[in-house]
């Protein structure tokens, strides 16, 4: 087991399509309560697909200052709330502390569409030459993380992960990696929201999407049945720290510790070469010096497409053995939220803990006994959670675990 000062999590805020904040999110999603509607921002019946996890009662005038408003996007404006939310959970005050030893490391994935949609047709009214996407894209995927650090005077070692749903923990990882050089606090996480129409088409061009109009129809991870996902918007952000200079602080109850992590890329389509996403649970495992038997739980990342859920299902059966670890998939009632889902999937994973109870995954009713899943369904299961693995991919092929354990000392 490594010998590197813990990395453990003091804050949540989260912002989810059933629920915006964390206890919220959390309360809607032990009572199977979905946040899973029709496209309400303009008119979707040409589109396949219609429905999307949307967050409907957010306003921005209400939660940001009025002079960001036009230099923001919906998805930062949900970061910039979520951020401060996180902060004031953790009782960090950014303005006691040394500008320099605050980072912040979080992801998106496509949450510059409606950004860049705006930009590129004001630039394009001065003429072609003015536009540049790619600029526009790179600018936008930096904007999270320098809209919060620029806010809240936090001027140390930050970047920005893109890996789509696997890079919401890639920036998890990089986070634990920068406390464990020496920042003592980290802003970390993910927010996505590409939900305009040209966001929209991008989901669609994945193939992926489910084209039910049947909210509980549409998203069934692991089901026999399924046939596709749902899109949505929101994420989550974390405030991590080294946990010595968290208790020197006075920082209160911590959830959890970021015990583990892991990256690896899938093989070119055809080689004989599995996918990479059990590969990437078994570093995070041995990354965090914990056994197979000792997992609690594993918060899926469940596509929703039976050739994905049975390598998936495949991946896990050859770690755990046989229906040898509740599994879930909470996701399941908020859609998949691109590089915000897995950081509330961590959130999820760390009030299981400190709940001692396991959500369930929702709108799956029939799972393939050939699977050989523990699948937590209809109600939420009671357990001693100590330790859980959450595992994402990216389209593209990029896979990513992170291992999540109680802040307590060890069984």
């Amino acid at each position: 087991m490594t010998s590197s000062p813990r990395t453990v999590v003091t804050g949540l805020g989260a912002m989810a399509p059933n629920g915006s904040g964390t206890e919220e999110f959390w309360k809607a999603t032990l009572d199977g309560r979905s946040g899973i509607t029709p496209l309400h921002r303009y008119d979707a019946a040409r589109y396949p697909a219609r429905l999307a996890g949307q967050i409907l009662d957010f306003t921005a005038e209400d939660h940001i200052p009025g002079r960001l408003l036009p230099q923001t996007d919906r998805i930062t404006r949900l970061a910039l709330h979520a951020a401060q939310r996180a902060l004031d959970d953790s009782g960090a005050d950014p303005g006691s502390l040394p500008d320099y030893d605050m980072g912040v490391v979080t992801s998106s994935a496509a949450g510059g569409f409606e950004f860049t949609h705006r930009e590129v047709r004001k630039l394009w009214t001065k003429g072609p030459q003015y536009v540049s996407v790619y600029e526009s894209f790179a600018w936008f995927y930096a904007v999270n993380t320098g809209q919060i650090s620029i806010r809240h005077g936090m001027r140390g070692p930050s970047g920005v992960l893109v890996g789509e749903q696997a890079g919401g923990l890639d920036a998890i990882g990089h986070a634990r990696r920068t406390v464990r050089r020496g920042a003592p606090l980290v802003v970390t996480g993910g927010m996505d929201s590409s939900l305009d129409p040209w966001g929209w088409l991008s989901h669609l061009g994945s193939g992926r999407v489910s084209a039910s109009d049947d909210p509980d129809r549409a998203y069934r991870p692991f089901d026999r049945d399924a046939d596709g996902h749902v899109p949505g918007e929101g994420g989550a952000i974390l405030i991590v720290e080294d946990e010595g200079a968290a208790r020197a602080r006075g920082a209160g109850a911590c959830y959890g510790e970021i015990a583990g992590y892991a990256a690896t890329f899938d093989p070119p389509p055809g080689s004989p070469r599995p996918p990479g996403l059990g590969q990437a649970a078994r570093l995070a495992l041995d990354d965090a010096g914990v056994r197979s038997r000792d997992v609690d739980v594993v918060f899926a990342d469940a596509a929703g497409l039976p050739a994905l859920d049975r390598a998936e299902a495949t991946a896990l059966r050859e770690i755990f053995g046989p229906e040898s670890v509740p599994v879930t998939a909470p996701k399941s009632l908020t859609g998949r939220l691109s590089s915000g889902g897995p950081p509330l999937d961590v959130v999820a994973a760390l009030l299981s803990i400190r709940d001692s109870v396991i959500p369930p995954t929702e709108h799956t009713r029939e799972v393939p006994p050939d699977y050989g899943l523990d699948l937590v369904l209809d109600a939420p299961r009671r357990a001693d959670v100590r330790t859980a693995l959450v595992l994402a991919r990216g389209f593209g092929g990029f896979n990513a675990a992170v291992v999540i354990r109680t802040a307590t000392p060890d069984r």
